[in-house]
């Protein structure tokens, strides 16, 4: 299969205040936020000065993989697209057909299937491409990753040096509590979402020889009464020290990268909480762009672009499909309000 460029696909973030309000619009549009909800989160991005790490950790990636796959003998154009920050989804696709690409290999920033997760990238390309006409460059997307070897040995590894950073009279005993962003649950019911996480922190609790471990969420912005996946991880931390838990590593292992979300939820308001409670806290580092992130994010790439048959997952489950069925995560379903 021929392509003629390779698109990085991620969320996008603000990178000054003046970028905040217009981010979250996109952002929460038709989700029913309350307006004290949406100026609740732009005040956290008002603590980091309005600028999240995403774009610039995304365009250092997009460098790497154009490097990483030169290195495998494919010079291919590599271009960066988000979908509620330039650049847009329907600008980068204009520019591809300028450019005269007309069959795009797409990342999505994301190792982990649900619909924001996966499906809505998509939704995002098909309707550019249906603005834009029959001539629109079409495109493929590589599958997750979330049991691939590379991605639990970058996890496993970070937080093997979270736990060092504990003191040390705790590192034998302190809990690793995996997160995760909270989504709806008629999305987590329509998706392998919770079944992909749970898998992907048992292989990196078995890969630290872990005899206990903790999934739970974080970040939920829906209604108060739209029931999403829980516990969050502060009343989580309530009930490990509850239960005599002396010290927590978090492992933010749904996130691949620095976003907000892991900068305040985890870094300011989990830490704090874990300090009120006197429980030693270390949080353990996103993937980011270790090296080895980027020697699979390629590998993914190869494997469509040279049709490899070989596509390397370890587990219970095999590497996921390269083409998504058509009723594959699907939009979610807004249900009665919980009284």
């Amino acid at each position: 299969m021929a392509y003629d460029a390779i698109l990085v696909l991620s969320f996008g973030g603000p990178e000054g205040m003046e970028d905040v309000m217009p981010f979250l619009d996109n952002v929460l549009r038709g989700k029913g936020v309350p307006e004290e909800r949406k100026l609740e989160v732009a005040h956290h991005y008002e603590l980091f000065g309005g600028v999240s790490p995403i774009n610039a950790q995304n365009r250092e990636l997009v460098r790497l993989v154009t490097e990483q796959l030169k290195h495998q003998g494919h010079e291919i154009p590599v271009l960066l697209a988000n979908r509620n920050t330039p650049p847009y989804v329907p600008d980068v696709l204009a520019t591809c057909k300028e450019q005269g690409y007309q069959k795009l290999l797409v990342y999505v920033t994301s190792g982990f299937s649900c619909y924001s997760g996966c499906r809505q990238y998509r939704e995002n390309l098909m309707q550019a491409q249906g603005d834009m006409g029959e001539d629109a460059p079409q495109f493929d997307k590589i599958r997750v990753f979330f049991n691939h070897p590379l991605f639990i040995e970058v996890v496993s590894d970070h937080v093997a040096d979270a736990i060092k950073q504990l003191p040390e009279e705790h590192q034998s005993d302190a809990r690793v509590v995996f997160t995760a962003h909270s989504i709806p649950m008629s999305m987590a019911d329509t998706s392998k979402y919770t079944q992909q996480l749970s898998e992907a922190a048992r292989l990196v609790a078995e890969r630290l020889e872990l005899s206990t471990f903790d999934l739970v969420y974080q970040s939920r912005s829906g209604p108060p009464q739209v029931p999403w996946l829980d516990p969050d991880i502060c009343d989580h931390l309530d009930t490990l020290h509850q239960d005599g838990v002396p010290a927590v590593v978090v492992s933010p292992i749904g996130f691949v990268s620095d976003h907000m979300e892991v900068l305040f939820d985890l870094d300011l308001e989990a830490r704090d909480h874990a300090a009120e409670l006197g429980m030693p806290y270390v949080r353990a580092s996103t993937p980011g762009n270790d090296p080895r992130m980027v020697e699979m994010i390629a590998e993914l790439m190869l494997e469509r672009i040279e049709q490899r048959e070989v596509r390397r997952a370890i587990g219970r489950y095999p590497a996921n499909h390269d083409v998504c069925p058509v009723n594959c995560c699907p939009a979610p379903q807004r249900r009665r309000p919980v009284r």
